[in-house]
């Protein structure tokens, strides 16, 4: 390794002793005041629930498990989760909202799939109802169509009865009801 120079401070013959020893002393700059690490800026839980929220957004009850599951106290989640809504990193509501047409659009979902994903992402049922009256049923027979006509051009060289079963089973998944899938596949079959 090669000499170490110094940008500030002591000469380079005192970094150079300074940093040879052990490893786990803290380093003394030129005027013997102690360097140390920073202090942590936020408490231990605010660093655990930032984190999290840094990776992906989350339901309330989603953070509060998190949290939980890493040994923190009720009331200090509770005091948390309140901090965290109060400044609007946590929203129950615009999570539901966001979800539903990343849902809706990107995935093509419709109904109860998409009531099925937000239940699952533990989101409070008032955010849930509010989301899912923000859905446009009125275009689900188009849509439905739309996305069995593209899928069913994957199923080209399956026989006729295969293909429709699982262009059937594909659109239920998606959370179509039964008349809107049964119409969307007599419309492809057709056409």
């Amino acid at each position: 390794m090669g000499e170490v120079i110094p940008l500030f401070g002591a000469p380079a013959s005192e970094h150079s002793s300074s940093r040879s020893g052990d490893a786990s002393q803290v380093e003394e700059g030129s005027a013997g005041a102690r360097l140390e690490a920073p202090p942590s800026e936020f408490a231990p839980i605010e660093d655990a629930s930032l984190c999290a929220l840094g990776r992906r957004s989350m339901s309330r009850r989603e953070l509060e498990r998190l949290l939980a599951a890493r040994g923190y106290q009720g009331h200090a989640i509770a005091d948390e989760l309140d901090r965290l809504e109060g400044v609007g990193l946590i929203d129950d509501y615009a999570l539901a909202q966001h979800l539903v047409a990343h849902l809706q659009e990107g995935k093509g979902m419709v109904g109860g799939a998409i009531k099925a994903e937000l239940v699952k992402r533990v989101i409070a049922p008032g955010a849930i109802e509010y989301a899912m009256d923000l859905i446009d049923t009125a275009d689900e027979l188009a849509r439905a169509r739309e996305i069995a006509a593209k899928r069913a051009r994957q199923y080209g060289s399956l026989d006729a009865v295969v293909a429709e079963r699982r262009l059937t089973a594909f659109l239920l998944r998606r959370g179509f009801s039964a008349t809107t899938v049964r119409a969307a596949v007599e419309a492809v079959r057709t056409a």
